[in-house]
């Protein structure tokens, strides 16, 4: 192939394409979104917080008077807080980050890399005054998220599933990771 038949890849300025929309075109609120630098097309013209009115879909914020993820580890602080982090509850904590953020990679620096590096750490522990414990790696957990969501009842499934999967009798921890964020999506179900 010459360098004439390579076909070049096109590329779209967002501010470009923003300015050719006229006022009138994108309705009342075009001009101002478009002062403010929102981006409403990509989320088919709803912004976060607003309910489409169409089919009854809210987008809410992170946080109305229910219990996110977040919330959850840190309230494992509260009821597990002294037990030695083990394999099955860094995964927990990793499935619970990875629902928190929408991510599926760990993040450097996060809870669930925390949580693994502590799992690491007792194994090779030679008594337990040496172990990092739940409370270490979980205290504000909500600040190490980069973002968090309400905990709802797949989040708490897909939490319990990386607990047990990990655990060698293939059960949870009564008071532990997975058992906090299926409390907290019981209570925002009740809401």
């Amino acid at each position: 192939m010459s360098e004439d038949q390579v076909e070049k890849p096109t590329t779209n300025d967002v501010k470009e394409e923003a300015n050719k929309i006229s006022p009138t075109q994108g309705g009342v609120d075009a001009a101002d979104d478009k002062d403010k630098g929102v981006v409403t097309e990509a989320s088919g013209g709803q912004a976060e917080g607003e309910v489409n009115q169409k089919n009854g879909v809210a987008n809410p914020p992170a946080s109305e008077g229910t219990i996110t993820i977040g919330e959850a580890l840190e309230a494992a602080v509260l009821t597990a807080g002294n037990k030695p982090v083990e394999w099955s509850d860094a995964a927990a904590i990793q499935a619970a980050e990875v629902r928190a953020t929408g991510r599926t990679n760990i993040m450097p620096g996060g809870v669930a890399a925390s949580a693994q590096s502590a799992a690491t750490l007792n194994a090779r522990a030679n008594s337990d005054e040496e172990k990092t414990t739940l409370a270490d790696v979980l205290t504000g957990a909500r600040s190490k998220l980069p973002s968090d969501k309400p905990a709802t009842r797949k989040d708490a499934e897909g939490v319990t599933g990386a607990e047990m999967r990990n655990d060698p009798h293939l059960t949870t921890y009564p008071t532990g990771v997975a058992a906090s964020v299926a409390a907290a999506a019981r209570i925002n179900q009740s809401k």
